[in-house]
Formats: C-alpha cells, sequence, structure tokens
C-alpha cells in the first residue's frame, strides 16, 4: 500500500514539474531569441533585461529536472516534446520591443498560474520539496511580472 502511495506521487509529482520543463525550455529560446533581436530606443535596456532572464530560466529549468531526476522520474528532454507539452508559444519572429515585453508578462502570468496550481497539488501529495520549489519560482516571476507590467504602463 505504502509503495502504491509513494508511486502515485512520484508520477503526481513529475507530470507537474516535466510541465514546467518544457515551459521554462521554450522561454529559456524565446528570451534568447528576444535578447538577439530586440531593436528600438529601449534596446539597451532589454538587452541586458532580457539576458538577465533567460539566465534565470536556464537555472529554473536545470532546478526542475533535478528534481525530477531526485525522485526517479526522467525530464522531458527534447525541443519537439517541449514546444508540444509547454502552455507558452515559442517567439514569433517579428515581434516589436513592447510586444516582446508584453509576450513575457503574458507568458510568466501562464506559468505562475501553473506553479499555484502545482504547489497545491503538491502539498496535497505531501510533497513539500516541489511546493517549496515552485513557491521559490513563482516568487521571483510574480515580481518580474510585476515589473515587466509596469514597464508597459503609460
Amino acid at each position: 500500500m505504502a509503495k502504491t502511495k509513494e508511486k502515485e506521487k512520484t508520477v503526481s509529482s513529475s507530470e507537474l514539474l516535466d510541465k514546467q520543463v518544457a515551459n521554462f525550455s521554450v522561454l529559456y529560446m524565446k528570451l534568447h531569441h528576444f535578447h538577439w533581436y530586440v531593436k528600438g530606443e529601449n534596446f539597451f535596456t532589454l538587452h541586458v533585461k532580457f539576458e538577465e532572464l533567460y539566465t534565470e530560466a536556464g537555472l529554473h529549468l536545470d532546478t526542475i529536472a533535478e528534481r525530477m531526476l531526485s525522485i526517479g522520474a526522467k525530464p522531458t528532454a527534447t525541443l519537439k516534446n517541449h514546444l508540444e507539452m509547454a502552455s507558452i508559444q515559442e517567439a514569433e519572429g517579428d515581434e516589436s520591443a513592447r510586444e516582446m515585453v508584453q509576450a513575457l508578462a503574458d507568458d510568466f502570468e501562464t506559468v505562475c498560474n501553473e506553479l499555484t496550481d502545482g504547489i497545491t497539488t503538491a502539498e496535497d501529495n505531501d510533497d513539500q520539496p516541489t511546493a517549496d520549489m515552485f513557491i521559490a519560482i513563482r516568487t521571483s516571476l510574480e515580481k518580474h511580472r510585476w515589473m515587466l507590467k509596469a514597464y508597459l504602463a503609460e
């Protein structure tokens, strides 16, 4: 009985975690795209900010994947699967600087909502390490989302 419940918790946690592996993989590449192709009067500000954000996204991606491995799960590791699983979309390729910032604010909102659901599910499954990790990531994304929205405010 105990092994069955433990396996159910691992499956539930691994699905939540793998969804975020996909999201952060797509986000990581999207942020690189924006970093490379941003133009306009805010180039210097956004170029640096996008680099900061993709560096952080890479750290989150690695932390989430390593959590999966630590509980005996295998993170999805192909771009094709990440694009299929992710809740967020890759960059279109023709976004203005303002559209880039809006897209990221929207993506952070989506991921924050999923992390909130993940926190609840992880806590319901007595998986406090996953809940704590999701809380820390959500806290950071909420701050970035607020800053991006402030940037967009007129």
